[in-house]
């Protein structure tokens, strides 16, 4: 596995976790070994912006260019992605990696990242690669005791239980969802864990205007 996190480190990307994957996990049935690469704090931001091509769909295009070159120079057998068709089940995936929890904003929460990190493409190996044992991490929600993520969303999107992704997107279309759309979701940026991962402004901005794009309009 080392050698698979130094030739990803290199894109600017992170390994976030990896898994042999069953039968009910929905991986192709060739795949052994399921490594998991994405974002974590603003070092793929950086190293898009320096190489960012313009067109639809940049940061995706730019990440397949990447990890379609790990791939190769990994000699593995393919590369899921997480943008696009097929869907993945990349939030289960990184659960059942044991790494990533469930946060109380739906997204996963990463006991370092927080939830400044993302899922961008899973590396496919046909062999059971070696993996380091990954000992229990534990749900950094289950012992925040003022969960400030479930008050920060002026729009009450969360509950703790569900999203109202309607409610944060109209909320982006009026004048009290300029900040997020500036700056990134409230919601997150309230949470203790992985302060230190925060996004940049311009990343978030991307992220925010991709999301709003991507909702029903009325």
């Amino acid at each position: 596995m080392a050698g698979v996190e130094a030739a990803v480190a290199k894109t600017g990307m992170v390994c976030l976790g990896a898994l042999h994957p069953g039968a009910g996990d929905g991986a192709p049935k060739s795949a052994g070994t399921l490594v998991l690469v994405g974002n974590a704090g603003p070092d793929m931001w950086n190293a898009f912006s320096a190489e960012r091509q313009e067109g639809a769909d940049p940061l995706d295009a730019w990440t397949r260019r990447k990890l379609d070159g790990v791939c190769r120079e990994l000699g593995a057998n393919d590369v899921l992605y997480a943008s696009g068709k097929p869907h993945h089940p990349f939030v289960k995936w990184a659960q059942r990696a044991g790494i990533a929890h469930p946060s109380l904003i739906g997204l996963n929460i990463h006991p370092e990242y927080g939830l400044w990190h993302a899922y961008r493409g899973a590396l496919v190996f046909e062999e059971k690669l070696d993996m380091p044992p990954a000992g229990p991490t534990k749900n950094p929600c289950s012992s925040c005791k003022d969960k400030p993520c479930l008050s920060a969303c002026s729009a009450g999107a969360f509950d703790g239980g569900k999203y109202d992704a309607s409610a944060c997107a109209g909320l982006l279309q009026k004048p009290a969802g300029v900040n997020c759309m500036s700056n990134g979701c409230a919601a997150r940026h309230a949470c203790h864990v992985g302060k230190e991962y925060t996004y940049d402004k311009a990343q978030s901005a991307f992220h925010m205007r991709a999301f709003a794009a991507s909702q029903p309009t009325a």
